[in-house]
């Protein structure tokens, strides 16, 4: 690929785009320190759908290898973001999951964590953007292939997750509410 081919890539309309809502979603967890539970799950609820579609529309692209990317973020930076993000939500953080996929092959369910899903998609996120503000194409471009790989592999599968129980704890009914309450006459 010629180089001017992928400066058309890094610097392209989807990649910048994905670029954007990325830096929003990794800022905004680096300052959600003190946010209100409602205001937390408000925004997070708006930037994780688009951060899902701009993920989609990144192009394929195929890494050479010569530049990919070092770990910018470390386990205490994770740590960090999942505590704050815990810090927020404390007794919503941990959830039992139970999917199709499991319940089908197993009896076993499995445990969750809120603020992990949150973190393990910060990471990859911030990872790619170190690179991008580093401005060295050769880099942004193997970052590019690294993010959305990642995002097929693993980031993708933690947002949906971190999305439904997201949903879930913002719209669920209490006990005293019946469901159907709302449509009585």
């Amino acid at each position: 690929m010629k180089p001017n081919d992928k400066s058309k890539i890094i610097y392209g309309h989807d990649t910048i785009e994905f670029v954007t809502v990325a830096v929003e979603y990794c800022a905004f967890l680096e300052k959600s320190e003190g946010r209100s539970r409602d205001d937390f799950y408000d925004t997070v609820l708006k930037l994780l759908p688009l951060l899902y579609v701009k993920a989609q529309l990144l192009p394929s692209v195929e890494s050479e290898g010569d530049f990919l990317p070092q770990a910018k973020v470390t386990e205490d930076d994770y740590n960090w973001i999942r505590r704050i993000v815990y810090d927020i939500i404390t007794d919503e953080d941990q959830y039992l999951d139970i999917s199709y996929e499991n319940a089908m092959e197993t009896d076993e369910t499995q445990w969750k964590s809120l603020s992990e899903h949150l973190a393990d998609i910060y990471q990859p996120l911030r990872n790619f953007l170190a690179v991008y503000q580093d401005g060295t194409e050769g880099c942004m471009f193997d970052a590019l292939w690294a993010v959305k790989d990642s995002f097929e592999l693993y980031w993708g599968l933690a947002l949906v997750d971190a999305m439904k129980r997201l949903h879930y704890t913002k719209y669920s009914r209490s006990d005293s509410q019946p469901f159907d309450a709302e449509y009585d006459d």
